[in-house]
């Protein structure tokens, strides 16, 4: 499952750092979205003078993979407080 809708559609590097703001904004709280901010303006510093189709496409897809692994892991770290709560009434 992709962290937001459209992600399939992403197939250039601006798309991509777009889609990547985006699913920040859903993150819980400020420092977190700062945190990733950050980590991925410096990810499309150092790929920048990547020339490579397949290279890009490459990075785009394992972007949108780790995206992904970002927002089930804050999803559960969310949610999980409020299973175990449930599990213990």
């Amino acid at each position: 499952m992709a962290p937001l809708p459209g992600a399939e559609l992403v197939q250039k590097p601006l798309q991509l750092y777009r889609y990547l703001l985006r699913c920040c904004k859903r993150l819980p709280t400020e420092n977190i979205q700062q945190h990733y901010r950050h980590a991925i303006r410096q990810s499309f510093r150092v790929h920048a003078d990547e020339d490579s189709p397949e290279r890009i496409q490459q990075i785009i897809k394992r972007a949108i993979e780790d995206a992904d692994w970002v927002m089930n892991k804050v999803s559960a770290a969310i949610f999980l407080p409020i299973r175990l709560s449930e599990s213990c009434s």
